[in-house]
């Protein structure tokens, strides 16, 4: 498959602001705001506007790769069928809790007491923006986990893989955003990020080594209904040019290209956070730039491996060219 990049940049920035947005969620959720940055709302505030920066950039990238972008509110009508559909509706409810949060955080610029404690109809938004937001992710995942013609996207990792990525970028996002705001790292929570970083490396590499060893599903014999083993030659071409197909659905990546990329994008999601993660424990003094190092690695590792997702993937259809 031919990587698009608008796609590529919306699936890292999107789900690095709802992997932020989440575990912002679930702090709050659990009444931490205390030890996460000072007790201070405002705080908080700056957290969801960031998250909310993220995925709104990513969304607005999306729609570099439609043909006719002033048509992309019809695909909210096909929820009930299409995974991009759900997703698109997801992006949008997500707003709505998000929006509520904002309100109820800004109270001190507004002269409002906002109390100690949170009030339960505030919990309620909070467990619902922590939902909307995985389950946009998952949608996003679905959109290729769902497509049969793809193969290596019908991998059983492929969900976990962008669950884990949206946590782990997110989770390092907030972690940055706490020490620049004067916080002091969150030991436990860099050991997960750390721990994340590992996880994320071996669940691709299984993914990996899953589709590396999985052959086509079907062949030119069967395709045609012979007999399986039969051999098949191409007589004549579809095509004497190349068209739509052939240059989306047939973009082909060698494989000295796909290992050398594998191992770039390893080096950049896993092994750099996880070192970085590491050092914020132990020197807290240089938590913020090294931290800031993992942000960037884990952005640009997950940025090469959507960039690979897309590359290694074969279409089916490629069997009749």
């Amino acid at each position: 498959m031919h990587p698009a990049f608008s796609v590529l940049f919306f699936s890292t920035l999107s789900g690095a602001g709802y992997g932020l947005l989440a575990w912002t969620m679930l702090l709050l959720a659990f009444e931490r705001p205390g030890a996460l940055m000072g007790n201070t709302p405002l705080l908080f505030l700056g957290l969801l506007a960031a998250a909310t920066a993220f995925f709104t950039t990513g969304l607005l990238s999306s729609l570099g790769h439609l043909g006719q972008p002033q048509r992309a509110w019809r695909a909210f009508s096909q929820w009930r069928t299409s995974w991009l559909s759900r997703e698109g509706v997801m992006a949008v409810l997500v707003y709505l809790p998000v929006g509520a949060l904002a309100w109820w955080l800004s109270a001190p610029l507004r002269g409002v007491e906002a109390g100690a404690g949170l009030p339960d109809e505030v919990r309620w938004v909070i467990w619902t923006a922590l939902l909307f937001a995985l389950a946009t992710v998952v949608c996003t995942a679905m959109i290729y986990a769902s497509l049969k013609p793809i193969p290596a996207w019908r991998h059983p990792l492929v969900l976990p893989v962008y669950l884990a990525f949206a946590l782990l970028c997110g989770l390092l996002l907030m972690l940055l955003g706490q020490r620049l705001a004067g916080g002091v790292a969150i030991a436990p929570l860099l050991v997960v990020a750390g721990g994340l970083a590992f996880i994320v490396a071996f669940m691709k590499w299984l993914y990996w080594r899953g589709i590396d060893r999985r052959p086509l599903p079907v062949s030119k014999a069967s395709a045609l209904g012979l007999p399986e083993g039969r051999e098949v030659s191409v007589f004549e071409r579809p095509h004497t040019e190349a068209n739509y197909l052939t240059t989306e659905m047939g973009f082909v990546l060698a494989r000295k290209h796909s290992r050398k990329l594998r191992v770039i994008a390893v080096l950049l999601f896993g092994l750099v956070p996880a070192a970085c993660c590491w050092l914020a424990w132990m020197f807290p003094a240089a938590a913020t730039p090294v931290l800031a190092v993992a942000v960037l690695a884990s952005l640009l590792g997950a940025l090469v491996e959507r960039w690979l997702f897309f590359a290694e993937a074969r279409h089916l259809v490629m069997l009749y060219y």
